[in-house]
């Protein structure tokens, strides 16, 4: 391996002018989960790294004026469990954080760079597509907001334009009665790769269905926001009829491959499945809410 420029920048402004400079030949180190893997298999040979886990506002979790919340897009996924409120309004986001890897990975592993390696497999992205996230994204030309679904755009692909940086992910205040949830289907036990992920966020005001985000997960070249599963819920009391017609607008939005661990009708099939069991989850915690 040729010799590669490792930096570590203190202040979002230097990790932009860096990353810029380097013209596309270097990666950013959020936790490294990926890219170091990626490094030794040969798929990626950047020349320098920007490493960005020293940078305020890509480490810091904050509770806005308004309720919601600012969480960097490089704090650990071992650090958000510990925050003390931030799990109790957005359980579901820390369960998809929460699957990415082993104990060891937890300490390191990252939302932004769960986003922004491009998996559309990625354990975090579908409840932060359901939670409604929007990503903020700092560059030479400065910053902007995207929303999480329109991140990805294909695998191993992003729509960050050259020398951008994912700075930090902001979640909305959460009325009374809202809550969330994540589950993934995988063919092991533990830390394998999602064969369908679904994450539902949805709000209950008297038993009625009053808004909802459904994000699905392994099942097309990116993570996809299912309008019509959420269409079909909200206004209802969740009933069967209900139900069954939002699994049904999950499956029909999946457009997935065959590989080892799933074959297109199963993943189709398993995505409606799920889907019933993440909302029941959802609408439990939101009853509690």
């Amino acid at each position: 391996m040729s010799d590669i420029r490792y930096l570590a920048p203190q202040t979002l402004d230097d990790a932009v002018a860096q990353y810029a400079a380097a013209a596309g030949a270097a990666r950013i180190l959020a936790g490294g989960t990926d890219l170091l893997v990626q490094m030794r298999s040969g798929l990626k040979k950047p020349s320098t790294i920007v490493d960005v886990k020293k940078i305020p506002e890509l480490t810091a979790i904050e509770e806005t004026a308004d309720g919601g919340f600012r969480v960097g897009a490089a704090v650990a996924g071992a650090v958000l469990e510990e925050h003390p409120t931030f799990g109790k309004v957005w359980p579901g986001v820390l369960e998809g954080l929460n699957l990415i890897g082993s104990t060891q990975i937890q300490g390191r592993a990252s939302m932004g760079g769960n986003l922004c390696n491009g998996s559309p497999a990625g354990d975090s992205v579908p409840a932060l597509v359901a939670a409604g996230a929007v990503a903020t994204i700092a560059g030479p030309d400065g910053t902007r907001e995207l929303k999480v679904e329109d991140v990805p755009a294909g695998p191993g692909k992003t729509n960050l334009k050259p020398g951008e940086i994912l700075v930090s992910f902001t979640f909305p205040a959460r009325p009374k009665g809202s809550s969330d949830a994540y589950l993934r289907m995988i063919p092991r036990t533990e830390m394998d790769i999602a064969v369908v992920g679904v994450g539902v966020s949805l709000t209950l005001e008297n038993g009625t269905c009053t808004a909802a985000r459904v994000g699905l997960g392994a099942v097309a070249p990116t993570v996809l926001l299912v309008h019509g599963a959420a269409e079909a819920i909200i206004g209802t009391k969740l009933d069967d009829a209900a139900i069954e017609k939002a699994a049904a607008a999950c499956s029909a939005a999946c457009n997935p491959i065959d590989d080892k661990r799933g074959t297109i009708a199963y993943r189709t099939k398993v995505a409606g499945v799920l889907f019933k069991r993440t909302l029941a989850i959802a609408a439990e915690r939101a009853g509690r809410a």
